[in-house]
């Protein structure tokens, strides 16, 4: 009985292990080639899925989504010839798994000969400042070429980035001097066009204060002049309508003699002659008040009066 025992057990690992191979349990985003004798059969997809156990084998599973590979940094000759490194990060896609098994060898190493020799190509034509400014056209023209080749491996390049353009270290200190030079002349400029428009603004400012104060003397003067206008024309309606003789006038204007001799400067002075005038009728009115016509020896007495009056022995 023990034989027999032995070979069921036989039996039922065996059978366990042909349901294990029967059944094929593909993850989701993912793919696998089924291969029967060494020949190709059919391609797995994601879900649960039946085989023929030793017979049918799993030859490669892959990935379907998309990847992500970063490759190292390529020395690369510019057209001035100039070592430049540059790094680049890859995003692809399996569209075909298939293909991708058994067109290329290894896509992950195909793709990264190419995208090297690709860039070596088209930054051969650049020089190092069109490089370092045409990342865009760079990525461009990588993506292209890299679709063009990949599409028969089953490979779909979505996207090519360039990480960093790294040029030689005596061009990055020519680069950095040459940058803090623009530096310092563009803040020279900005300094000096602030100074400039500083010293416009003042000179506009000074400019306008002259304006203002000149304008506000002459309102100054003017309101002067007329009020001192008005203050005449107010003494001159006084005076006409008081009706004064040529004895006021005369006496207002002696009066009016020493404030015109006022003054340090007032070296030489000119009497105008109504003067005599005033002087003449002044005369005549004190000659006229009692009490002042005897003090100038009976001057103010007419002459025949004086002639007539006879003389005492």
């Amino acid at each position: 009985m023990e034989p027999v025992i032995i070979v069921l057990i036989i039996l039922v690992v065996l059978v366990f292990i042909a349901l294990i191979k029967t059944i094929q349990v593909i993850p989701q985003a993912s793919a696998a080639i089924v291969e029967r004798f060494g020949r190709y059969t059919r391609t797995l997809n994601a879900g649960l899925n039946i085989v023929v156990p030793f017979i049918d084998t799993i030859r490669n599973r892959i990935d379907l989504r998309e990847q992500v590979v970063p490759f190292p940094p390529q020395p690369v000759i510019t057209q001035d010839n100039l070592v430049v490194n540059i790094d680049t990060v890859i995003y692809y896609q399996v569209t075909d798994a298939r293909a991708a098994t058994y067109e290329v060898a290894s896509y992950i190493q195909a793709i990264e000969q190419l995208t090297v020799t690709t860039l070596r190509n088209i930054i051969g034509g650049m020089d190092l400042e069109r490089t370092l400014t045409s990342r865009e056209e760079i990525n461009a023209a990588l993506r292209g070429v890299l679709d063009e080749a990949t599409g028969k491996w089953g490979i779909r390049v979505n996207r090519v980035e360039l990480k960093a353009i790294e040029p030689p270290t005596s061009i990055q200190d020519s680069m950095e001097k040459q940058m803090r030079a623009d530096r310092d002349k563009r803040a020279a400029i900005l300094q000096a066009e602030g100074v400039r428009q500083s010293e416009i603004l003042r000179a506009e400012g000074e400019k306008q204060s002259q304006i203002l104060r000149a304008e506000g003397e002459a309102k100054a003067a003017a309101l002067r002049a007329e009020g001192e206008a008005q203050a005449v024309r107010t003494v001159f309606e006084a005076i006409h309508a008081g009706d004064p003789d040529q004895k006021l006038l005369s006496y207002q204007y002696l009066q009016m003699l020493p404030k015109i001799a006022e003054g340090d400067a007032n070296k030489l002075w000119i009497v105008p002659s109504e003067i005599g005038d005033a002087l003449k009728g002044l005369s005549g009115a004190m000659g006229n008040i009692p009490g002042l016509g005897g003090g100038n020896g009976g001057a103010s007495v007419p002459a025949q009066e004086r002639r007539e009056k006879p003389s005492i022995d």
